[in-house]
């Protein structure tokens, strides 16, 4: 990373890459060939090798020697995840306007314009929708069944939350903070600060080099990072209302129990000890105020120790006029 020209208006992008040694060169002449095309002279492009095992590095290395104004590299120890690389060159691009794109060619450099065009419109995060996929059903269907489940959970109506080629205003990065699997919801958690969120179709080009480095498991690790995206979103602020929430259903549920059992004594049936619905009213009580009192924790901890950071909510700033 050296003789880096960063200027005021450079736009970044930032790829990771993960066994992509045939494809590092190709996308950089790509992405070097559009900014040529549409006269930006500013712009860089990290790569972010996430322990590969190949010769991507090798490549990477060889654009910081040929193009060092332009290219970042950063090399992790290991195989850190999607999400972790993501966050490592959102650290260390430098643009106003951040792209994120896959290694592996098939999202297609010919769109950025279009992606360009949408910001300019007034929105702060443009994300990619793959229409038309080149995949095998295998893929395609979980992948559809997985943003109709995501889009109806978060009210966030995008087509495709899986897509990698996306499109942010700096001010979107500096709000988030991303780790697990929780890059494919980053428009979710850039909703919940207020900023616009925009969608296009784009080309899916199909693999023409390497095999896809995700199965099944995603999914299901995907699952339950929208749990933790919803219960951050939706609760974050207010804490107390999950524990107290659950705690309440959960009281009700014990104090009606053991209500019937009563009844039940009162009536002649007796005994009632014997019942396995007695020991699961008490535990269920029990269970409710732990929760409830949990709640009042959590809460009293935020308030203590997470205050909502203001700066994060502000769009617009205008000097304070003292009046007369």
């Amino acid at each position: 990373m050296k003789n880096r020209v960063i200027e005021k208006g450079v736009i970044s992008f930032v790829v990771p890459v993960y066994n992509e040694q045939d494809t590092v060169r190709t996308l950089f002449d790509k992405i070097a060939g559009v900014m040529t095309q549409e006269k930006i002279a500013a712009y860089e492009v990290v790569f972010i090798d996430d322990g590969s095992s190949d010769n991507s590095w090798q490549q990477i290395e060889t654009l910081l020697d040929t193009f060092p104004e332009h290219v970042v590299g950063v090399r992790f120890r290991k195989n850190f995840g999607k999400a972790a690389a993501l966050r490592a060159g959102f650290c260390q691009a430098q643009g106003g306007i951040v792209f994120t794109m896959d290694a592996d060619l098939q999202d297609d450099p010919e769109e950025i314009p279009r992606f360009l065009d949408k910001l300019h419109e007034g929105f702060d995060l443009v994300s990619g929708w793959k229409a038309k996929r080149h995949d095998p059903l295998s893929k395609t269907l979980p992948s559809k069944l997985f943003n109709k489940a995501t889009s109806l959970l978060t009210g966030i109506q995008l087509h495709d939350f899986n897509c990698g080629f996306k499109a942010y205003r700096r001010d979107v990065l500096e709000c988030l903070d991303v780790y697990g699997e929780l890059h494919r919801y980053i428009p979710v958690l850039a909703d919940e600060y207020g900023f616009r969120i925009g969608e296009i179709p784009v080309r899916h080009r199909p693999r023409q080099y390497g095999v896809s480095k995700y199965g099944f498991e995603r999914y299901s690790r995907g699952f339950l990072d929208l749990l933790t995206v919803i219960a951050v979103t939706r609760y974050m602020q207010r804490p107390a209302h999950l524990f107290g929430g659950v705690g309440i259903l959960s009281g009700l549920f014990g104090s009606a129990s053991l209500l019937y059992l009563i009844i039940l004594w009162f009536l002649g049936y007796r005994p009632i000890g014997n019942r396995p619905l007695l020991l699961f009213g008490i535990l269920a009580v029990i269970l409710a105020v732990q929760l409830i009192s949990l709640g009042v924790i959590a809460e009293l901890s935020r308030r203590e120790h997470h205050l909502p950071d203001v700066e994060k909510m502000i769009q617009h700033k205008l000097p304070f006029q003292k009046t007369e």
